[in-house]
């Protein structure tokens, strides 16, 4: 299973609580959840990666605002399991992929983070992935690669999805908050969706408060924008995959909205 971006408060709390029952629900081998955004929408902090790690996540990735939180620079070289974009230059703290034993085999997820429109600019991830896609099959022996390509426009993540067709398990998006519509297996044997959508409040712009964005559009006058309350809802993408194979069975979008106060 991946659960989409994490934004603030509401959203890891509502993640926190959900993920044992879901693992138990959906029959769930391994989870994978982006958390960005889950320090009061920008960043993560240590203490936040362990709580969620703590609750049943396997993997944490991250994008664009992996650095908002300084504290997390020392922490990320001490923890395999958070993961920042795969194509920053060599020598910057933390990894950009992880392996993990489980009781059906070798996982890999790789994160990397998409160029277009996007700050920093990185080096190429369609290059990036390949190299470490090569060093995880033939160092490894890796057959299943999850991917999470953090990326701003859904054109750079649908080629993203082709391009490592038949070579990785599954590709999902992540960065723009909004779940598409597109989960499929594509011809060779790789999931994809576009973009997971997040983990985040329901009456929102993007888990942001509604009326300070608006506000923001109608007067471009700048202004803070708070982390939304309210009802959450979880997206994400849940995927069987033959661990024998590395390829996808089946596929389909997870979107829950919860109770209030869950």
């Amino acid at each position: 299973m991946f659960l989409g971006d994490i934004v603030g408060e509401p959203g890891r709390k509502a993640v926190i609580g959900r993920v044992p029952n879901l693992k138990r629900e959906r029959e769930i081998d391994f989870v994978i959840a982006n958390g960005e955004n889950s320090a009061a929408g920008r960043g993560i902090t240590p203490r936040i990666a362990i709580d969620l790690l703590r609750s049943g996540i396997a993997v944490i990735t991250s994008g664009d605002h992996i650095w908002d939180q300084k504290e997390i620079i020392d922490y990320m070289p001490t923890e395999p399991r958070m993961l920042r974009p795969l194509n920053y230059e060599e020598g910057t703290p933390g990894n950009g992929s992880v392996v993990l034993e489980t009781d059906k085999g070798k996982v890999a997820v790789i994160n990397a983070q998409g160029r277009t429109f996007m700050n920093p600019p990185l080096e190429n991830p369609f290059t990036r992935i390949d190299e470490e896609v090569r060093r995880l099959v033939d160092e490894q022996k890796v057959k299943v690669i999850f991917v999470d390509f953090h990326a701003e426009t859904t054109s750079e993540s649908i080629a993203m999805g082709y391009h490592l067709d038949g070579k990785v398990s599954a590709v999902v998006g992540t960065h723009t908050h909004v779940q598409t519509a597109d989960d499929r297996i594509l011809e060779n044997g790789t999931a994809h969706l576009t973009d997971a959508g997040m983990c985040g409040p329901e009456r929102s712009v993007l888990g942001r408060n509604v009326e300070s964005v608006v506000w923001r559009f109608k007067t471009g006058m700048p202004t803070r924008f708070p982390v939304a309350k309210g009802q959450v809802r979880l997206c994400g993408m849940i995927v069987d995959i033959d661990e024998e194979t590395g390829k996808a069975i089946a596929v389909e979008r997870y979107n829950e909205l919860l109770p209030l106060g869950s």
